[in-house]
């Protein structure tokens, strides 16, 4: 059983995993985990709602002339720096310029792990009460998507595994299968990044541990029908997080 300190050390790893400040091996090992394991999915899934939005709101800013120079300085790598490019050579060409602007980068990365980890969350994580998770699986036993479900804020963030290829004028769509019941539409989702997803009051009436998940064939932006007229590729159970 995973101690809390193992539970913080891994949900520090999705956070830097949807930050993109991971190496190679350790993005590897967390793309994994979220292949073979429906709550590491709803963790980086939690993480992408609460970090996404950050970007909005940085505005563009060109760094001054000197900026660069002073950094130099700073770490004590002028003299090993090439003398500044000539004026007819364009800015973009330079490749210190890309070097410190993957620093800048890593920096402001880990200035908003810091302001993350330093204030309280909207809202805490009840086990079993608002959060619900799912693993939705291919005919071949490949998981397609993963979904995590937020009751309390009422939405759905669908993260694609390993999708099977669709025709490109053919889009997947997401269903709920409440015990005994007609499937409800969720919405076209997309093959290549989260969807999220608006659950109105009677959906999450019916989002139990008894429903099902589902994905059919539809054609482009969906079901004409309200109930699904393609194949059914991929489904799963909903359980707490």
């Amino acid at each position: 059983m995973n101690t809390p300190t193992d539970h913080d050390r891994d949900d520090l790893r999705y956070a830097e995993y949807v930050l993109g400040v991971l190496d190679a091996d350790a993005r590897a090992a967390v793309e994994r985990e979220i292949h073979d394991n429906p709550q590491a999915a709803a963790a980086v899934a939690l993480w992408q709602r609460h970090l996404l939005p950050l970007s909005e709101d940085i505005p563009a800013v060109a760094p001054a002339d000197y900026v660069w120079a002073r950094l130099q300085s700073g770490l004590g790598l002028a003299p090993d720096i090439p003398a500044p490019a000539p004026a007819r050579r364009r800015l973009w060409d330079s490749l210190p310029l890309w070097r410190w602007l993957g620093i800048g980068a890593s920096m402001l990365a880990a200035a908003c792990l810091v302001m993350l980890f330093s204030t309280p969350l909207p809202a805490p994580i009840t086990v079993g009460a608002q959060y619900m998770v799912s693993s939705i699986q291919q005919d071949n036993g490949i998981t397609g998507w993963t979904a995590a479900m937020d009751i309390q804020h009422a939405q759905m963030v669908v993260v694609p595994a390993t999708p099977a290829a669709i025709a490109g004028d053919r889009s997947p769509e997401l269903w709920l299968i409440p015990p005994g019941g007609k499937p409800m539409p969720l919405g076209v989702i997309a093959r290549d990044k989260p969807t999220t997803v608006k659950l109105r009051p009677d959906q999450l009436a019916n989002l139990t541990a008894k429903a099902l998940l589902a994905v059919s064939v539809e054609p482009a932006g969906g079901s004409p029908t309200g109930q699904p007229t393609g194949p059914v590729v991929a489904k799963g159970p909903i359980s707490g997080a």
